[in-house]
């Protein structure tokens, strides 16, 4: 907001002329102590270019970008003129804003009062003021803007009914926090209004935080059933909202187009039939009031009527002819606008206003990749490891190897960074592609039903994405080559990435590289680095999924990375294919030979280079029992996992894809104790439908042939976004709108996939769990939907529970547990939040152990709520397949463990070893430590 005091205020100023009264707002910003007198040159400078007057009634003077050095504090001075000043362009004057600003903040700053001066006789007030305290507030007090943008369209909703639509809709609207529950009750209760075309309307004001519009389509339209509007906020508030539903509807044609640009078309007022074309803005300071002057010019021009919108703004298009209303855009530099025009010339004026933006609307412009920062400066190389010296890093798949190092180290790709042949740089490009693509198909069918396979599709999908490719196209047409454009898309999409405040967004940089590698390598001609014959443990900065999908494990022994944390790709697919890995080792890892030997100790998270004989004779040792040890339990695999005092536990498999079944029960499991849903919304393009979710959950429950299964409903969020459910930047989306919480917001998807559970199951044991319960109140919300679900398809035997992984669901476990059937344990989650510790930080990730005592009392005080009233409690995270835990969790009470597929015999194995009593010793053992470390520093002396 523009800070603004009755001091920057001055009334009934008189003028000679405009350059009097142009001296007049220069003197008051030098006694503001907002600039020094050269800045009035600059001011002086800028009429000459341009007039600066805004139109009714209003001028907004400013220096040039040379004058800026003159600017000590960016600030504004108003002067008011009752009589009027005839301006150099023959317009009259009446306020004067005069506008000092260091950098950019100039744009701020108009976008602030052409919004604020668009208001209608507002012109006319400021003129005729008498009170600076009124003014004051006339000016500084910005129209709250209505929100109606991509992030509030829900296209494709699989519903049948306009009040399903209406609601899901309106929970659009409160997921982005521009209205409160009180809100939906009110949608709720209310008939949508028939609009016409198959259109509906829902409106309310009360429990509206800012005006906003939110469109919901069904996948199938109809006649009778095109979409549903729902507007939030009071009615004068909600003019500008309802001019976009009227310009929707005005075109009376059908939606033919579910895309998210269409429906933003439609709404801004674009006309069906416009001329359109995308323009990139690279005027350095960005649409500033001189080139938006020449803009406006331009337009004014031609017998046509050209709109202007930003494709990555509100969704609202302004008439071209309206400077007010194109400075009020607020347009930076690198921002995409889009034209469109309609009328007899439509086609010449679109052309020719994106031509004059491209040639700078009479400024001097520089395409975006000669903006170069200035270069770091070097940083010192790592120091070498020392032999035989253990490295402490993060444990990310259990296990041990010993084998020879090999460095994957990038290979140098040299490309010349400018070409003038756009037409063969992009030919070049188109093909590279193809080629990449061909290359992930092999690897993906090499990958059949592993999980590696659904990973890389996503790299399939990376290499389609058209806003990828175009603006690699913008780079190539600006002089780029084909090698340099292509980087230059891909590292400014991986950036924008790394820049997200959440940890699990920001690794997927890593998979848009990788794709962009392999892109790259094509273009040179150069081959991505080849592994030896003979077996080896594989040291690299970080590992993309195709690179880990290439791996032989027939011959790598072990993952070493410089970076990454425990969820990364790389991890995931490690312990997926059972090979033992540390990352976030650093880069001193990367000083290392190919070819020393190395130790990967996976479960205790560390490795040491060049081993003493002593310690190579007990890793020899240790790897010889592990390797009897493994077989053994492969052996036995199929049997009870039971204490040697008598006491059974549930030993299940944790699965992230249906596919993976059969493995699981061929390896022993005892059920499937959680199944991640989320792969199957994310493997579509689309929310899945009712058969195709059917299909999917089928699958497990044949290959169960009688097992249980736990199936946790959608676990999705800011964290774990979906390219057909938007929503707002979250600072801390881990403790925002995810799990149970986001799916409450579209009760349509949770519904139709407890439909699908309970459908598929077909009388076979199923259990439901909700991830991110924080209370009893989200629990009976959930529960709601499932039972609404089995009144119409029984389900015999049907449980329904809660993932604890939110602390104050563990804290209030004795009042869910009258009322859930099962409690789960996700000691991931639960020990990050338990501990305030991301367990992928670089940094601190070793330290968030779930055998904290913290972490311990939780489990305990949700085992001891369950078990006094019949309940019972498992414990599908890392920590139930973790040697050191399994004993303090059996000590605990638990009555089941979730572990990887992979790890079920052996775990099996471990608890057939065990007598409840000592594992209850070892629990009380654990309780009464302070730190994680003295928990196992206890637990190895016993």
């Amino acid at each position: 907001m523009l800070t603004l005091t009755a001091n920057d205020i001055r009334l009934g100023c008189t003028a000679t002329d405009w350059r009097d009264a142009l001296n007049q707002a220069s003197q008051e910003l030098q006694d503001a102590g907002r600039t020094t007198p050269d800045y009035h040159a600059g001011m002086l400078a800028r009429e000459q270019q341009s007039s600066t007057v805004l139109g009714n009634g209003i001028a907004i003077p400013h220096g040039t970008p040379e004058s800026r050095e003159a600017v000590t504090s960016t600030g504004i001075r108003v002067l008011q003129f009752p009589g009027g000043v005839t301006w150099h362009d023959n317009a009259t004057v009446h306020v004067l804003v005069a506008i000092a600003a260091q950098s950019d903040e100039h744009l701020d700053i108009l976008r602030h009062l052409t919004r604020v001066l668009d208001k209608p006789g507002l012109s006319q007030k400021l003129a005729e003021a008498d009170d600076t305290e009124a003014l004051v507030s006339l000016l500084s007090k910005e129209p709250v803007m209505p929100k109606c943008d991509a992030q509030t369209l829900c296209l494709g909703v699989n519903t049948r009914t306009t009040s399903e639509l209406a609601i899901s809709a309106a929970a659009r609207l409160q997921g982005l926090s521009c209205v409160d529950a009180s809100f939906m009750k009110e949608i709720v209760s209310q008939p949508p209004v028939g609009l016409g075309q198959g259109f509906w309307l829902v409106h309310h004001s009360v429990g509206s935080i800012r005006p906003a519009l939110a469109l919901a389509t069904p996948k199938e339209p109809r006649d009778d059933l095109a979409g549903v509007f729902c507007l939030a906020g009071p009615g004068d508030d909600c003019r500008e909202l309802l001019e976009r539903i009227d310009n929707f509807l005005a075109q009376n044609i059908p939606l033919e187009s579910q895309s998210v640009d269409a429906v933003l078309s439609r709404l801004s007022g674009e006309q069906a039939n416009a001329v359109s074309d995308r323009v990139r803005l690279l005027n350095t300071h960005g649409l500033h009031a001189r080139p938006a002057k020449q803009l406006v010019q331009e337009a004014r021009q031609h017998k046509a009527d050209i709109r202007i919108r930003l494709e990555d703004g509100d969704g609202n298009s302004v008439s071209a002819t309206s400077l007010t209303r194109i400075i009020g855009l607020g347009a930076r530099r690198g921002q995409t606008l889009i034209i469109s025009a309609t009328g007899n010339d439509a086609e010449q004026a679109v052309e020719a206003v994106c031509q004059a933006i491209n040639d700078g609307l009479g400024e001097t412009i520089s395409p975006l990749r000669q903006q170069q920062s200035q270069p770091a400066p070097a940083e010192p190389e790592p120091e070498p490891l020392a032999d035989d010296e253990p490295l402490k890093a993060v444990a990310a798949s259990p296990g041990l190897a010993l084998a020879p190092a090999f460095v994957m180290r990038q290979p140098t790709l040299d490309y010349p960074a400018t070409a003038s042949d756009a037409g063969e740089q992009t030919s070049r490009l188109g093909r590279a592609i193809d080629e990449a693509d061909g290359q992930l198909r092999t690897l993906i069918r090499q990958a059949e039903g592993g999980e590696a396979a659904p990973i890389l599709s996503v790299h399939v999908e990376m290499l389609q994405d058209d806003d990828l490719y175009q603006a690699a196209l913008e780079a190539i047409n600006e002089g780029a080559s084909a090698e340099a454009g292509w980087w230059l898309a891909i590292d400014t999409a991986a950036r924008a990435q790394e820049a997200l405040a959440d940890r699990l967004l920001a690794e997927r940089a890593a998979d848009l590289r990788d794709v962009g590698r392999r892109v790259l390598a094509n273009l040179c001609g150069v081959a991505m680095p080849t592994p030896p014959d003979e077996p080896y443990v594989l040291v690299a900065d970080d590992l993309g999924p195709s690179d880990v999908a290439r791996l032989d494990t027939q011959r790598v022994r072990g993952l070493i990375t410089a970076r990454g944390g425990a969820t990364s790709h790389s991890a995931i697919l490690a312990r997926a294919l059972g090979l033992p890995a540390v990352v976030g080792a650093g880069d001193r890892i990367l000083t290392i030979s190919n070819g020393t030997n190395l130790v990967v100790d996976g479960e205790r998270g560390c490795l040491v280079p060049n081993p003493s004989a002593e310690r190579r004779d007990r890793i020899d040792r240790r790897l010889d029992q592990l390797t009897r040890l493994q077989a053994d339990a492969h052996e036995c695999r199929n049997e009870p996992a039971t204490t040697t005092d008598g006491h059974t536990i549930d030993v299940c498999a944790n699965l992230g894809n249906t596919a993976h079944t059969p493995d699981a029960v061929d390896r022993g499991a005892d059920g499937i104790g959680l199944l991640r849903t989320e792969f199957i919304f994310m493997e579509h393009p689309d929310a899945p439908d009712l058969d195709t979710q059917v299909k999917e959950y089928r699958h497990a429950f044949d290959a169960l042939n009688g097992l249980p299964l736990v199936a946790r409903t959608l676990d999705v969020g800011g964290d774990k976004p979906l390219d057909y459910w938007p929503l707002p930047h979250e600072d801390n989306p881990f403790l925002g709108l995810r799990g149970i919480r986001l799916s409450l917001t579209r009760p349509e998807i949770l519904e139709t996939q407890v439909r699908a559970l309970l459908t598929a199951a077909d009388n076979r044991p199923l259990r439901i769990m909700f991830p991110m319960v924080k209370d009893l109140e989200e629990f009976r919300a959930a529960k709601a939907i499932v039972e609404r679900v089995r009144a119409e398809i029984p389900c015999q035997g049907l449980q329904v529970g809660v993932m604890i992984e939110v602390p104050s669901c563990a804290l209030l476990a004795h009042t869910l547990a009258p009322e859930v059937d099962f409690f789960s344990v996700g000691t991931n989650d639960l020990t990050q939040y338990t501990l305030a510790i991301d367990r992928g930080h670089g940094q601190l990730s070793a330290e968030s152990d779930g055998l904290h005592p913290s972490v311990l009392q939780l489990i305990r005080m949700t085992v001891e709520a369950a078990h006094a009233h019949q309940r019972w409690v498992g414990i599908c995270g890392e920590l139930a397949s973790d040697p050191q835990a399994i004993p303090v969790l059996l000590g605990l009470d638990v009555d089941e463990l979730s572990v990887t597929s992979r790890r079920v015999p052996l775990v099996k194995a471990c608890i057939r070893g065990l007598s409840r009593e000592h594992a209850r010793e070892q629990a009380k053992l654990a309780l009464g430590k302070a730190t994680a470390a003295e928990v196992r520093d206890a637990l190895e002396t016993l």
